[in-house]
């Protein structure tokens, strides 16, 4: 197990419309976007940013990735401080990996992985020194991280012993099963259950804050989403709701209480 815990620390859509992306999700979660120019020879790239930072970033689908079916989709970013290390690690515990680790210049190095049971994420080596920790309810950042696994009690075994994640408890939400909740680290936080069956396959969702949630809502079906569950409010008294954007990409948004 790490010395201290690895947590999601950047968020990335790869998507088929960029331009489309970048007005949707400005005007629904309320970021600032501008172009990332700073890696030469780089797709293009939208960095997303709230008041305090960036969140995350924009890029079209690569080609090669949608020819083996990938869907417009939402990514997380592990923080690592040795990429190389982290990637031959998870391969050893059962993981995949769908691309070697590589540098992108200027920015660090990453690899393309998933957990044993499929659901896929990055690792990120960052260049520079790190970003002091916001709070996990900072407007526009990431409140909850959330795992829908094929076997819910083997993904947290997995993601505990690779990445340092602890048990912040679990609660039975009925016929939806047992919800096992963790904590990846100072301010960040999130839950792990098994999934439901229209989902095809395990896969990582992102709860981003906004300001209110039925406003929220209303932007994104005004702008071409659709709620796919939600608002509701959850125990820790604020509401939720999970959503598609108009390419498809799965996304959720969080929010205080009403």
């Amino acid at each position: 197990m790490p010395k201290s815990a690895m947590p999601f620390f950047w968020y990335e859509l790869m998507t088929s419309d960029l331009d489309a992306a970048q007005a949707f999700y400005t005007t629904v979660v309320g970021w600032r976007a501008e172009p990332f120019d700073k890696a030469p020879g780089m797709p293009r790239y939208i960095v997303v940013n709230s008041a305090e930072r960036g969140v995350g970033g924009l890029m079209t689908l690569p080609e090669e990735a949608a020819r083996t079916g990938l869907k417009p989709a939402w990514f997380g970013y592990i923080h690592t401080s040795d990429t190389d290390a982290s990637t031959e690690a998870l391969k050893a515990a059962g993981g995949a990996v769908h691309r070697e680790p590589d540098d992108i210049p200027g920015v660090g190095r990453f690899s393309v992985v998933a957990d044993p049971q499929g659901a896929a994420f990055m690792f990120l080596q960052p260049n520079g020194p790190d970003q002091p920790v916001l709070p996990a309810t900072t407007p526009g950042h990431v409140g909850w991280h959330e795992l829908y696994a094929a076997d819910r009690q083997k993904a947290f075994d997995f993601y505990s012993s690779q990445f340092g994640w602890t048990d912040a408890g679990s609660m039975d939400v009925g016929e939806m099963g047992i919800y096992q909740t963790f904590s990846a680290g100072p301010e960040s936080g999130g839950g792990i259950m098994n999934k439901p069956q229209q989902l095809p396959v395990p896969v990582w969702l992102f709860y981003f804050n906004v300001g209110a949630i039925d406003a929220a809502a209303k932007r994104v079906t005004d702008n071409g989403g659709k709620i796919v569950m939600g608002p509701m409010p959850v125990p820790t008294g604020q509401w939720i709701a999970q959503f598609t954007d108009p390419q498809g990409a799965y996304f959720a948004l969080i929010a205080p209480g009403r």
